[in-house]
């Protein structure tokens, strides 16, 4: 048999039961169309938790004081770990493939400034703060790149923290109260936005010396490294690490590379958008049962049609072959429908819903295609093979 009368039969067969079909070609689209929506939704959410975090850089490294341990004495007793100290920010500077080092310590504190009051975040930095966290200064300057010991009082507002006090007016060379120390302002930061459930623009940036004499802190909550472009993380953190046991005796901190957490964080996020993902798929596998239903229906009434093709010396092999080819194209159809279904659901929920992030991936387009017709294939097995061992005697007799 020729393969333009074989499809043709195939769509004959799909054309004359109009309801039936469109009803499995539905159990499919829907099937696909509910993979693609989740799958867009999860994908979408994967690149949005990812680019908040390289927002900042991807090459940034944290040394925390105290060691992370999976096992070790019970917290809450007194621990020897040395803190971090401006002295070991200072000696960071000096290693290899090290772009910048700022210490941080972090606290809330009232500010006070034009006859207002707000309690917001404190940073103490230096200044190359900017340069590790890509962070831009809308108006005047970041803080100048003074000796820790003897930094000078100026603050840097964030965009919100500026609005909030002075409104519309200029900040630049007011004074402010941070707690019981004043300060004045030398610059405003651009708008950051939020970061983790923070308030990136509701901040105050001060000199690290300034915060550990507010916060009354002897070391550093954390010293931040910024590494060379190109340079794998992991060479800069073992340099690090070194440097710091050296200093220390022994290692009594925790290094962070940022390309661990992101690498971390994207597998966490793959494996919601396959949970996402098979949660559709369970409507891919009702839409299976679907052929298999109808093709089992379509191969009992036509019976004997089966056994004139067979008795006119069509092969077994291409009976088995047009059942399948019908199963094929019903889901391939199917799958096709669902995918524009699924990608107009995405497109609507973007625009009605800016602020969630839908993403369909091309890749991901294909293999539900591939998926919908593998579905039909493995659907239209059993009915085909049972239309292909129809006895063409037994088969004629029907009529």
């Amino acid at each position: 048999m020729l393969f333009s009368d074989a499809l043709r039969l195939a769509l004959r067969a799909v054309t004359a039961q109009r309801l039936r079909s469109f009803l499995t070609l539905l159990g499919i689209a829907v099937g696909i169309a509910a993979v693609i929506l989740l799958t867009s939704i999860g994908e979408g959410i994967h690149r949005f938790v990812l680019g908040e975090f390289t927002q900042f850089g991807t090459n940034v490294i944290t040394a925390v004081p105290g060691k992370t341990r999976t096992g070790g004495s019970p917290s809450g007793l007194p621990s020897s770990a040395r803190p971090l100290s401006l002295e070991d920010a200072r000696s960071l500077e000096r290693l290899p493939n090290v772009v910048a080092v700022t210490p941080n310590v972090r606290g809330n504190a009232e500010v006070e400034g034009n006859g207002r009051t707000r309690r917001t975040l404190v940073y103490g930095v230096n200044a190359n703060l900017p340069r590790i966290f890509r962070s831009t200064v809308q108006s005047g300057q970041f803080l100048p790149a003074d000796d820790e010991g003897s930094a000078r009082a100026f603050v840097v507002l964030g965009a919100k923290l500026k609005s909030e006090l002075f409104g519309s007016e200029n900040p630049l060379g007011q004074r402010l109260r941070i707690g019981g120390l004043h300060f004045r302002v030398i610059g405003v930061m651009a708008p950051k936005g939020q970061f983790l459930g923070i308030d990136l623009d509701d901040t105050a940036f001060i000199p690290t010396a300034r915060a550990q004499e507010l916060f009354n802190r002897e070391g550093v909550d954390e010293i931040n490294v910024a590494a060379e472009e190109g340079v794998p993380s992991a060479v800069v953190a073992s340099a690090i690490r070194k440097r710091l046991i050296d200093r220390h005796g022994h290692e009594d901190f925790t290094i962070i590379t940022q390309e661990e957490m992101l690498k971390t964080l994207s597998n966490i996020l793959n494996v919601l958008t396959m949970a996402v993902g098979a949660l559709g798929g369970i409507s891919l596998l009702v839409g299976g049962v679907g052929i298999v239903t109808i093709m089992t229906i379509a191969v009992a009434e036509r019976t004997g049609e089966i056994g004139l093709l067979v008795a006119l010396g069509a092969p077994r092999r291409t009976i088995l072959l047009l059942f399948l080819g019908e199963a094929v194209a019903l889901s391939a159809l199917g799958g096709f429908l669902g995918l524009l279904l699924g990608f107009g659901l995405a497109q609507a929920i973007h625009f009605a819903l800016p602020a969630l992030p839908v993403h369909t991936p091309l890749s991901f387009v294909l293999l539900a295609e591939a998926v919908a017709i593998a579905i039909g294939l493995a659907a239209g097995v059993l009915p085909a093979r049972r239309a292909a061992r129809l006895d063409p005697v037994e088969a004629l007799r029907t009529e």
